[in-house]
């Protein structure tokens, strides 16, 4: 999947942001955003049950932190903004590349096409760990976008989501929790793997995806979701 996408150049990336002592993703950005959390009315696609319920678009959310990290380190430092390139993944991080970059999978074969480019987390996970006495703020995950008002895990298998004005992700699967969560919180991983009523493993950690479009992505960005065709494919672990 990922030789198909030809590679491109982009501009530079903007400066370090400044971290906020205490971050709340219920922070509106220029330009006026509703509160996600903290409105009671459900808009269009919210679930109704279940870890982190919220209320979800579907369609349109926002992006509220980009990150990148040129080492193999499990926390990623927030920016003003990343560029993403296509085929390879966000310009600058470790995770970029044509073929697997984490590095247990490079242990297991480094010739694998690389479906974990882009690291995706809704912002709906960081109250849900919050109500179990877990404070997680954007980029402590190694996610590179954190959004929130899009349902991520709800996505079909292929969904396309352009984040900004120029850049396109396709969505190849789910996170797979692992150890190192618990290397930032004690305990907390067990909270990101749920069992659902029918026994099935339920995963909370983000998304993995693809760049198909380069471009520059912001902090305070709209994502909006583009479809697949098709029937709708649950995602599976990548």
């Amino acid at each position: 999947m990922v030789g198909e996408y030809a590679n491109s150049s982009a501009g530079p990336e903007g400066a370090l942001a400044t971290e906020a002592q205490h971050w709340s993703h219920s922070k509106a950005f220029d330009g006026g955003t509703e509160n996600v959390t903290g409105g009671r009315g459900r808009r269009r696609g919210a679930r109704k049950a279940g870890p982190c319920a919220g209320p979800y678009d579907d369609r349109v959310g926002q992006i509220l932190a980009v990150a990148r990290d040129a080492t193999h380190r499990f926390s990623k430092p927030t920016l003003d903004s990343i560029t993403l390139l296509a085929g390879l993944g966000v310009e600058g991080d470790a995770h970029a590349g044509t073929t697997v970059k984490h590095r247990s999978r490079v242990r297991r074969d480094p010739t694998q096409p690389n479906l974990r480019q882009v690291h995706l987390i809704h912002a709906e996970l960081f109250d849900y760990a919050a109500e179990h006495g877990y404070r997680v703020s954007p980029g402590d995950l190694g996610e590179n976008v954190t959004t929130s008002g899009v349902d991520l895990l709800g996505l079909s298998r292929g969904t396309r989501l352009q984040l900004g004005d120029e850049a396109v992700v396709e969505v190849t699967g789910l996170r797979n929790p692992c150890n190192q969560i618990n290397g930032l919180h004690d305990g907390l991983m067990q909270k990101f793997i749920e069992v659902d009523a029918t026994g099935k493993t339920v995963r909370l950690a983000g998304v993995m995806s693809v760049v198909v479009a380069g471009g520059v992505v912001r902090r305070g960005d709209s994502v909006r979701v583009l479809p697949v065709d098709g029937a709708h494919v649950p995602l599976d672990v990548v």
